[in-house]
Formats: C-alpha cells, structure tokens, sequence
C-alpha cells in the first residue's frame, strides 16, 4: 500500500502538471524525492510537558 501523499501526487498532480506543461511522457514530470519536515522546540526541550505536545502536533501535521 502507498503512502496516502504518494498516491495523491500520482493520481491528481502528474495529470495536471502533464496537461499544463503538455508532457508526452509521464516520466518527464518533475518527482518528489524527499520531504524534510523541520520543527523548533526551543524552551519545550526542558519541558517534558510540551515536548510531548510538539511531539503529538508533528504527528499529526505528518500523518
């Protein structure tokens, strides 16, 4: 099974992306080839409290 992400990006932006730049090929549609998701914690590393919210909020922002 696919990544949700990944599967959307198949399904809906290399349609598009082919139709507005007139691709002929699929493989000629730019890819993705890493996502970084970066997040400052600060004054939340001394506090277990609200590192493990920064933890539960980057769970849910990544799925």
């Amino acid at each position: 099974m696919a990544p949700r992400f990944k599967e959307k990006y198949r399904s809906e932006v290399v349609a598009s992306l082919r139709d507005e730049f007139s691709y002929p090929n699929v493989n000629q549609v730019p890819r993705l080839e890493k996502i970084v998701v970066n997040m400052g914690v600060g004054e939340a590393a001394q506090d277990a409290k609200a590192l493990d919210a920064a933890m539960a909020d980057m769970a849910i922002i990544t799925g």
